[in-house]
């Protein structure tokens, strides 16, 4: 529906803009070759529009690609002068006989004039691109906003349960280190994984060495659970002092854990993390398991695609494949 109401306003406005072109023409009356001269360079015109709107500006209008966008501006100003070439010097002289420019115009004389008349059109899908930025980055902002007053009551609303059931839990563990050590590991497991969540930060970020933490007390405790026919690799590289969002990276795990096999020996549960520079990796790979273990509706993935686009947005990469026999997500962020 989005899209047909955008291509719907984009041909009222090209409506707009070539009755007025046409208008005088079809009142007045004109000639056979200004009105193919008028059409060729609307419909060249309109072209050079759509590169710009649709390719160079969303691909290159960022921070630190202004090379690619020179490039890509100069590129469509080529387009533009060697369509309006094609169509006036060649085609219309095959077809009706004359051609545009005047016999002995210099190759100098014509692409500077037709650089002349590509600018407008390099321009105004500038303007067009960046006013929509502007309503969706305000309409996001206000969603932003709603949604965080939402989570603020909803965190209000819960706060007493979870620091309820975290005491308890520790209670439960003073309990269980006569009964049984491995019942009490498990309980302290759950305990710190407890605890990690109800952690908070001004800017919802925490290290990375605590996220990772978590990651590893969650693969503890789904070990405990189906060893000693449990096998998942879990492997980190290059963590330092690196910010990350709190619990954006569990539900990779949780999704192999539901869905994946954990109990086959030849081909483990991967989960990989690696840090270069600004730049984190995190991969998890699991055989597919037929037997379905969850009946959720996969909640946890539609939350976290949604964080992403809200906290990492323009700063994240999200690659999933599926063969039928293994499932890979493999999430890109700069940090």
């Amino acid at each position: 529906m989005k899209t047909l109401k955008t291509v719907a306003l984009h041909i009222l406005c090209w409506v707009l803009v070539l009755g007025y072109f046409y208008g005088g023409s079809l009142i007045e009356g004109t000639t056979l070759r200004a009105s193919a001269f008028t059409i060729s360079m609307n419909f060249i015109q309109i072209m050079e529009f759509y590169i710009c709107y649709l390719w160079v500006y969303p691909r290159f209008l960022k921070k630190g690609k202004t090379p690619f966008l020179i490039g890509g501006i100069v590129l469509t100003i080529a387009i533009f002068i060697a369509s309006r070439y094609l169509i006036e010097e060649v085609l219309y002289l095959k077809w009706f006989g004359f051609h545009n420019y005047a016999e002995g115009t210099t190759a100098w004389h014509y692409i500077s004039d037709n650089i002349c008349w590509s600018l407008a059109f390099i321009v105004v899908p500038a303007a067009v691109y960046g006013i929509e930025k502007s309503f969706l980055a305000e309409r996001m902002n206000l969603k932003l906003k709603d949604e965080v007053v939402k989570a603020e009551l909803s965190f209000l609303k819960s706060q007493i349960n979870p620091h309820f059931l975290y005491n308890t839990l520790n209670y439960v563990y003073s309990l269980a280190i006569p009964v049984s050590d491995k019942l009490a590991n498990a309980v302290l497991r759950l305990s710190d994984l407890m605890r990690y969540t109800l952690n908070d930060s001004p800017d919802g970020k925490v290290s990375l060495d605590k996220e990772v933490g978590y990651l590893e007390s969650y693969v503890e405790l789904f070990k405990m659970r189906f060893e000693p026919n449990f096998y998942v690799t879990f492997t980190t590289e290059g963590i330092g002092d690196q910010k990350i969002a709190a619990l954006i990276l569990i539900p990779f795990v949780e999704n192999a854990f539901k869905h994946g096999a954990v109990n086959d020996e030849a081909q483990p549960v991967r989960i990989k993390l690696k840090v270069q520079q600004k730049r984190l990796s995190f991969e998890v790979s699991n055989k597919i398991s037929h037997a379905q273990k969850d009946h959720s509706s996969g909640v946890g993935m539609v939350n976290v695609h949604r964080r992403l686009d809200l906290i990492y947005p323009d700063k994240h990469e999200l690659l999933v494949s599926n063969n039928g026999n293994t499932y890979k997500s493999t999430l890109i962020l700069n940090l």
